[in-house]
């Protein structure tokens, strides 16, 4: 499965450049904006072109760097909003988004999770959804998006 996950991450970052009119895109691995992420390694967002895409982001509140309590709906509460937060480190918002990959430990979490998210992407970006049997820091749900943005 990680290998199929993989493959369509470098599927549609190939496309992502190849429809780039400028012929030298260059990428940028942005710096976090959370201090006590400075050095995990991996980047919030790199960016290609007016492309931008987020690493995962779990239910974890940054305050007490703990996930939230309260099951599902509140980790997908959480976890869209520390995408909130990325985007916004990047003048953008939720309507920038384009692609969404949701892993779930439970797919029986499926329908409340969906509850919640259609009420942060009314304009309903392109989205993948399976379950995994296991979530880094215990978690129920983690959320990797692509966004673009205007120039």
């Amino acid at each position: 499965m990680k290998k199929s996950y993989l493959y369509i991450i470098l599927i549609t970052f190939s496309i992502g450049c190849a429809n780039n009119s400028e012929s030298n895109t260059s990428i940028t691995f942005h710096k976090t904006h959370e201090a006590k992420k400075a050095n995990a390694p991996f980047s919030d967002a790199v960016q290609v072109g007016n492309l931008y895409f987020l690493s995962g982001q779990v239910g974890m509140d940054h305050t007490s760097r703990t996930l939230v309590t309260g099951g599902i709906k509140k980790e997908t509460e959480q976890t869209l909003e520390n995408i909130k937060a990325v985007l916004k480190h990047h003048d953008m918002d939720m309507d920038n988004v384009v692609k969404c990959t949701v892993i779930l430990s439970d797919i029986n979490d499926f329908a409340a999770f969906s509850e919640v998210y259609k009420e942060y992407f009314p304009q309903k970006p392109a989205r993948t959804t399976f379950a995994a049997k296991g979530l880094a820091v215990g978690a129920k749900i983690e959320i990797e998006c692509i966004a673009a943005k205007s120039k």
